[in-house]
């Protein structure tokens, strides 16, 4: 295993949480990045905070090498047409499946939603299938 790093990720998915529950608290919304980025897209009222939320995830990836998180990773093809096909499919998939993996994964299985636990087992068994075929030539 590459880079395990307990604490950070601790620290990362404790900073996920927060900003799930404070979205939830302040605006009585789920942070499923797909549905934020969706109601963006579309003519919403609430524009706004949608645009804060997208804003700061990028800001993140930005801002945080400068404390010591690792840059972005290399690109695995430069075929970018491949990249915009597999963005085009995982952004169908989140609307056939009602949500992405943070609305569902973070917020739904937190409220113990049968419909999310059961979309994130689906994702993280479709991950484990992949990694152990990707990796592992099975």
């Amino acid at each position: 295993m590459h880079n395990f790093t307990p604490l950070s990720g601790l620290l990362g998915g404790a900073l996920i949480g927060l900003a799930s529950a404070l979205l939830m608290l302040s605006a009585g919304r789920l942070a499923g990045v797909s549905g934020i980025l969706g109601g963006l897209l579309t003519a919403s009222r609430d524009r706004a905070w949608r645009l804060a939320f997208i804003a700061g995830l990028m800001a993140a990836a930005l801002i945080g090498p400068l404390f010591g998180t690792p840059g972005a990773a290399r690109l695995a093809s430069p075929d970018l047409a491949l990249y915009a096909a597999a963005g085009l499919l995982v952004g169908f998939g989140s609307r056939m499946g009602n949500g992405c993996t943070s609305g569902h994964g973070v917020c739904g299985f937190a409220r113990l939603s049968a419909r999310s636990i059961t979309a994130t087992l689906v994702f993280m068994g479709a991950a484990i299938v992949t990694v152990a075929l990707l990796r592992h030539r099975f």
